[in-house]
């Protein structure tokens, strides 16, 4: 692999203002410096020649100025459920190259109902789900209970409280209106599924792609049957979370349908290079889709991916450089 100039695609949370009325996680999705700065040392560790081209109108700038042979995309975007789709929309018109996901991919993973809607019209398993724009339709739902509510495009588990899981009318109501209020968007409403919760890294593009690994994702204490792996677990995960990889509680059979359902989703959406995809498992032990990521954190220490690759063997580095060599592989240019 030659070396190359890569510009690293981001927005930092310390620079951007969530506003007055915005909720505690309003910029949950962006990154810190020390995300940032891990990206360009790995690089740098794998040859390249890394440089910050920011996000945003900043990012426009340096693309149209001096373009770097790759683009690594870790830019969330701004101002829309499409906001993911920014940087390799501008990526595609000028004809930079760019790892991970293109436009399309990204817009249509950040609409929860819209994934969900697609693989399950081609037969992947996914939870029974309703889509609702406010309290005035809590009583068209017609789901059993317990339910799940989560805004409808959101990441990094932004709207996800202990409180989404409901057993009720009255806390259904309560969690639509926080969350239609909250992140001016509709709910996500789906059956809440009792058993293990996992999440999968799967690695490149089509019929190259493979499954890295599946992570099981444990409550430190509680019935796994009730946890919810929301805001309050992820910021606080030394003490309320247990990750195995290697799964602990899954079977090889399991595992195994684990992947083929993460296998199946990034397939279908078109997922390329990296994505990480979340599942749980049902009453009767199947995996069934939760949501898809091809755009999956990178923080060194609690990026989910990188967690899990870490458990399995693989260095920060490794992972990175597994993520440029898929897309330059789709580059024959950069060959």
């Amino acid at each position: 692999m030659r070396a190359l100039d890569v510009g690293i695609a981001f927005e930092l949370a310390e620079d951007l203002e969530p506003g007055a009325d915005a909720p505690t996680d309003a910029l949950e999705e962006y990154d810190d410096r020390a995300t940032i700065d891990a990206l360009a040392a790995a690089l740098a560790a794998l040859g390249h020649r890394p440089r910050l081209v920011g996000g945003g109108r900043g990012f426009l700038d340096e693309m149209l100025a001096r373009p770097p042979d790759l683009v690594f995309n870790n830019s969330e975007g701004r101002g829309s459920r499409s906001r993911e789709a920014q940087v390799p929309a501008v990526c595609e018109m000028l004809g930079v190259p760019c790892t991970h996901s293109d436009a399309l991919a990204m817009a249509l993973s950040l609409d929860k109902a819209m994934t969900k809607r697609i693989l399950q019209s081609e037969g992947v398993p996914t939870a029974p789900f309703q889509v609702v724009a406010g309290v005035a339709e809590v009583p068209r739902v017609e789901l059993p209970f317990p339910l799940f509510v989560k805004p409808l495009a959101e990441g990094s588990s932004m709207g996800v409280r202990v409180t989404s899981r409901v057993e009720d009318r009255a806390a259904l109501h309560r969690e639509i209106e926080r969350c239609c209020r909250d992140y001016q968007q509709p709910a996500l409403v789906e059956t809440f599924l009792p058993g293990i919760e996992a999440t999968v890294a799967v690695l490149g593009t089509a019929g190259t792609a493979r499954a890295l690994g599946v992570m099981e994702i444990a409550p430190a204490e509680r019935a796994a049957a009730d946890f919810v792996y929301g805001l309050e677990s992820k910021r606080d995960w030394r003490r309320l979370v247990r990750y195995h990889a290697p799964p602990a509680h899954l079977s090889a059979e399991q595992c195994a349908d684990a992947q083929r359902v993460a296998l199946a989703a990034h397939r279908l959406l078109g997922c390329r290079d990296i994505s990480r995809v979340d599942l749980r498992f049902d009453e009767r032990g199947s995996a069934s889709f939760l949501e898809i990521n091809p755009l999956p954190g990178l923080n060194p220490v609690t990026g989910d991916i990188v967690v899990m690759t870490g458990l399995l063997g693989k260095r920060y580095a490794d992972l990175i450089g597994d993520i440029v060599g898929a897309a330059i592989g789709r580059y024959p240019a950069l060959q």
